[in-house]
C-alpha cells in the first residue's frame, strides 16, 4: 500500500520511501489497520503523527488529530526515520515495525495561584487538593486553581518541603511541614469542608531536634512517621500519632492569641537519627518500609536500614545534590540533580554503580527538583534554576516536553493526579500543567 502525506519538495534522497506496519498497544479506535504502508523516510515523529492520524480518518471520518510519539526497537524516534535508521544501524529493506503511543505534552495551561512570597515547597501526592510551602512562612491547601481552601499558619521562617500523610477515615487529612525555623510540624484539616474563604488552621504539633533549617521531610508509607533531612547534616525519624509512643517525649501548652487560649498543642521529639552526612542534607525519600534515601551537598547519595540506622551503600557523584527520586523500573532507580544542568540517574541493582546509567542534560542551570512518575517505569520531571520544568522518558535523551511558566527560578515540582504537573518558583506562583496521558 502507497501511503501519500503532503511533503514539500525534496531532493531524490529524501524523497526515499519505506515500507512500515504501525503497532499500538492502544485500544480502539486508537488502532489503525494492520497493513504494511511506504512512507517517506524524510518524516520526524510529527510527520509520522499525521500518517496516523490519517488512517485513523480513513477508519473513522470523525476522529480528532492528537499527536503521538514513535518507538522503534524500545526507543523514541527524535530524528528523521532515515536519520534514526543510520544512527543505530536498522535495515530499510524489510517492513520496519513502528510502535506508536499517545504524545506525553500538557495539554492546558491552568490559571497560576499567586502566593506572597517565593513558593519553594510543593505536594501533589492527594488528588483532592495542591499543597503548597511558602517563603512567607505558611503552608497552603488549593482545592484548584486558584481556589486556597486552608492556610497552616505558625512557622517562623520560610515552608522548605511539605507532604500529605494520611487520611483517618473521618475526613481528617494529616500534612507535614519543614522550615528553617529548625522546626517540623503537623496539621490536621478536613479537605471536603465546602469553605468559601480560606481557613487559617494551627499545627497539633511540633516537632523538635535539628540545631538548624530543616531542608526536606518524607514520609512512610503508612503515614505514621516521618524522617528529615537538615543543614545540620542529620537525618531525625519522627512519629506523627498525637498520643505518642514510647521514645518520643511530649509536653502540651496552652498556645494564646490576643489573650485567647486556643487548642493544646503537642511537642515531639525525634525517635532515632541517622548520623553519616558531612555537609546539608538537602532531600530525603522513603520509598521502602525499611529504606531511606538521602542527598546530600556533601556530593553523595546514601542509601539507609531504618531498622539499624546504619548508612548501607554511598555514592559519590562529584557534584553538590539539591533532589533525590526513587522510581523507574522496579521503584529501583535513583535520579538526582543538584549543582550543574545535569539529571542523573542510577541503578543500584548493576555493578559498578557509581557511573550513572543516565544522563539529561537539556538544562542551563542548576536543578531544583526531580520526581518520577508513580504509574510509569519511563517517566520523571526535573526542575531548574533556568525557570523550566521538563518532562523525561528514559526511552530518548531529549526532554518529551519543557514546560517555561514560570517567569525566574523553579524551586520544586511534584506530579498530580497522574496527568499534570504542579510547580512553584521565584516568580511566587503555582503553576499547574494538564492534561498529559502516561501510559
Amino acid at each position: 500500500m502507497e501511503f501519500n502525506i503532503d511533503t514539500p519538495e525534496q531532493d531524490e534522497k529524501t524523497l526515499r520511501r519505506v515500507q512500515v506496519r504501525f503497532v499500538t498497544k492502544l485500544k480502539a479506535p486508537l488502532k489503525v489497520p494492520n497493513t504494511s504502508i511506504a512512507i517517506p523516510s524524510n518524516l520526524t515523529r510529527f510527520g509520522l503523527s499525521s500518517v496516523v492520524n490519517n488512517l485513523l480518518q480513513s477508519v473513522n471520518p470523525e476522529w480528532k488529530s492528537e499527536p503521538f510519539d514513535f518507538l522503534i526497537n524500545g526507543e523514541l524516534v527524535r530524528m528523521s526515520l532515515e536519520q534514526f535508521l543510520l544512527a543505530k544501524g536498522i535495515s530499510a529493506e524489510k517492513v520496519l515495525e513502528i510502535e506508536y503511543i499517545k504524545a506525553v505534552v500538557p495539554q492546558k495551561e491552568e490559571e497560576p495561584c499567586l502566593h506572597d512570597d517565593w513558593v519553594s515547597a510543593v505536594d501533589g501526592s492527594h488528588p483532592g487538593f495542591i499543597l503548597t510551602g511558602s517563603y512567607d512562612s505558611l503552608g497552603r491547601v488549593w482545592k484548584a486553581a486558584g481556589s486556597c481552601t486552608h492556610i497552616l499558619e505558625g512557622h517562623s521562617g520560610a515552608v522548605s518541603s511539605i507532604r500529605f500523610l494520611k487520611s483517618d477515615g473521618m475526613k481528617n487529612d494529616t500534612v507535614a511541614t519543614a522550615s528553617k525555623d529548625q522546626t517540623l510540624r503537623l496539621w490536621k484539616f478536613a479537605a471536603e469542608d465546602l469553605i468559601n474563604h480560606p481557613k487559617k488552621i494551627s499545627a497539633f504539633k511540633i516537632l523538635r531536634g535539628h540545631k538548624a533549617s530543616v531542608q526536606s521531610i518524607a514520609a512512610h508509607t503508612s503515614g505514621d512517621m516521618i524522617c528529615s533531612g537538615s543543614w545540620d547534616c542529620t537525618i531525625n525519624l519522627w512519629q506523627t500519632n498525637e498520643s505518642d509512643a514510647e521514645g518520643d517525649q511530649v509536653s502540651t501548652k496552652k498556645r494564646k492569641v490576643n489573650n485567647q487560649a486556643e487548642e493544646s498543642q503537642f511537642e515531639g521529639e525525634a525517635v532515632s537519627t541517622l548520623v553519616g552526612h558531612t555537609q546539608c542534607v538537602s532531600s530525603v525519600v522513603w520509598p521502602q518500609h525499611e529504606t531511606i534515601y538521602s542527598a546530600s551537598w556533601d556530593h553523595s547519595v546514601r542509601r539507609w536500614d531504618v531498622e539499624t540506622g546504619k548508612d548501607v551503600s554511598d555514592i559519590f557523584c562529584g557534584k553538590v545534590l539539591n533532589c533525590i527520586g526513587v522510581g523507574g523500573e522496579g521503584s529501583a532507580l535513583i535520579a538526582a540533580g543538584g549543582s550543574d544542568p545535569i539529571l542523573r540517574i542510577w541503578d543500584p541493582r548493576k555493578p559498578g554503580t557509581s557511573a550513572p546509567v543516565f544522563q539529561f542534560s537539556s538544562h542551563n542551570s542548576w536543578i531544583s527538583a526531580c520526581k518520577w512518575h508513580d504509574n510509569s517505569w519511563f517517566h520523571l520531571i526535573s526542575a531548574s534554576y533556568d525557570g523550566k520544568v521538563m518532562l523525561w522518558d528514559l526511552r530518548t535523551a531529549w526532554p518529551l516536553a519543557v514546560i517555561d511558566s514560570h517567569k525566574d527560578k523553579v524551586l520544586c515540582a511534584d506530579w498530580w493526579r497522574s496527568d499534570s504537573v504542579i510547580s512553584g518558583g521565584v516568580d511566587s506562583k503555582l503553576c499547574i500543567s494538564s492534561g498529559m496521558s502516561i501510559q
